[in-house]
């Protein structure tokens, strides 16, 4: 039996095996794509992105016959360039609309605080006078009660990573409120206070990512603390 590395072979036209060069591996060719996008682009880098193409459009001997025609598309950028101005335009007018409309009811809050003023001086605490003027007569006050239950606590993901946005009802007489937060699994004693805020909300921060976090509020008041919310957990991003 023969074999290829069998010396003299030949193929049946007389040419020895070894003789031959076989003929070069072709590649085939890949084809190149176009990178190309305009999601998440402001709307200045747009335009520029725009006149860019455009202006390496013109002339091109590669691209004789763009679609759509370079013209319609200048015309759109133009367009489109004027719109942005306008909006900017707007929004510049509209911002400094605002504040002239700002300081203008400061100025009449302010004097409308001091015509009040006047009012209650002037009455020196005759309910009949004050009545007279189209006011009203503050209420005796009642002593201050403990804040009730904080409700509705909820949380989210914070902007950053290990932070967690906190969430709960208003409560009429609370004045502060204590967040507290504890590991998983919670206990009595496992929270630790947080933060103390005036207002119903707040971002803790600071946290570990990924870990699951326990979150309880109360209101606070110079008549005491009141009890602690239903607390609530979020795994923290």
């Amino acid at each position: 039996m023969f074999f290829y590395d069998t010396p003299g072979l030949t193929y049946d036209s007389g040419v020895v095996y070894d003789d031959v060069t076989l003929p070069p591996t072709t590649k085939r060719k890949v084809m190149a794509k176009v990178k190309f996008s305009l999601n998440q682009v402001s709307d200045v880098d747009t335009l520029q992105t725009c006149s860019d193409l455009q202006t390496a459009l013109t002339g091109n001997a590669n691209f004789t016959t763009p679609v759509p025609p370079l013209a319609t598309f200048g015309t759109a950028i133009t367009t489109a360039q004027a719109a942005l101005t306008a909006s900017n335009n707007a929004a510049a007018a509209s911002k400094q609309a605002t504040a002239d409309k700002d300081a203008a009811m400061a100025t009449l809050a302010a004097l409308a605080m001091q015509l009040v003023a006047y009012v209650d001086l002037t009455a020196a605490g005759d309910e009949s006078k004050i009545l007279s003027a189209g006011l009203d007569v503050r209420a005796a006050k009642t002593p201050q009660t403990v804040p009730g239950q904080v409700q509705n606590l909820s949380l989210t993901a914070g902007d950053n990573a290990g932070s967690l946005d906190a969430h709960w009802d208003f409560l009429a007489n609370g004045k502060s409120y204590e967040v507290q937060t504890s590991a998983d699994p919670f206990t009595n004693t496992s929270f630790v206070t947080a933060d103390t805020v005036t207002k119903s909300s707040t971002t803790l921060t600071g946290l570990t990512s990924g870990a699951k976090m326990w979150v309880r509020v109360r209101g606070i008041n110079s008549a005491g603390k009141g009890a602690w919310s239903d607390p609530s957990v979020k795994v923290v991003p």
